[in-house]
């Protein structure tokens, strides 16, 4: 199926790796442009090579997203080079345990900052270009928002807000016929969710305490099924969807796990 995404300039903010390193590979394979933006180069430069390797486009632009001036500049390096821009992908976040009992309010700021401030701004920055090309937003949001977590305030505060602008920009966005849909994913296993395992006092125990909790075939979400997704909802072929928050999980959230 041809998605229609074929030189379409899209941004991916912490695309180098993981599920958005995910994104900027399957967007490249149908032809768009990656335009992967976070803070190491190094990262950036590897992803986008990978991407070339294989006959795609990529290109990187180094940001600290929690810094509003590299936010803007992200969005005035991709038009300098292109002169356009048909989407954004909001990707970049980090469940940093900021809890409640344990944390204080300067740290709960920080992880607003990091977690959903750069989602606001990137999108206010593009807008007057994907008003032109009628461009897609997508937000990546996690489960945490709807289920909990506990110990994880700043995040799941930062999720639950990414579930709500992506309602609100839909409606906002209406005039333009910008569409801005969400996905949720859940467990899905990453470099750095291997990493987190590999910490763990007995791995193996862990990782089948998980997957027995997701009811779809007792396994993670692969990031790449998540990329898939984005890729679907960025493109033409989903023309007629928007505000919608689709859980990508294997039923983890919404199917009752007795069934297991």
């Amino acid at each position: 199926m041809d998605l229609g995404l074929k030189e379409k300039v899209i941004i991916i903010t912490g695309g180098a790796k993981g599920i958005g390193g995910a994104i900027s590979k399957v967007l490249a394979e149908e032809g768009a442009v990656a335009v992967i933006a976070g803070r190491k180069d190094a990262d950036n430069q590897k992803t986008v090579r990978a991407i070339e390797k294989e006959g795609g486009k990529a290109d990187s632009v180094v940001a600290e997203l929690t810094h509003l001036s590299e936010c803007k500049n992200i969005v005035d390096e991709t038009i300098r080079r292109y002169g356009r821009i048909d989407g954004v992908v909001n990707n970049a976040g980090v469940n940093d345990g900021i809890s409640l009992e344990k944390g204080n309010p300067d740290a709960f700021y920080e992880s607003l900052n990091k977690n959903i401030v750069h989602y606001y701004a990137i999108v206010h920055y593009a807008l007057p270009f994907l008003k032109k090309t009628k461009g897609g937003i997508l937000n990546i949001s996690s489960k945490v928002a709807m289920t909990g977590q506990g110990n994880t305030s700043g995040y799941a505060a930062a999720n639950g807000g990414i579930n709500a602008l992506t309602r609100e920009w839909a409606v906002e966005l209406l005039p333009y016929a910008i569409r801005v849909n969400a996905i949720v994913p859940a467990e899905v296993w990453t470099p750095q969710y291997g990493d987190w395992i590999k910490k763990q006092p007995d791995s193996e125990k862990t990782i089948d305490k998980i997957v027995k909790k997701i009811p779809f075939e007792n396994r993670f979400t692969t990031a790449e099924e998540i990329a898939d997704t984005a890729a679907f909802l960025l493109s033409k072929r989903s023309s007629h969807t928007t505000g919608q928050i689709l859980v990508v999980d294997g039923g983890y959230v919404h199917l009752d796990r007795a069934i297991n």
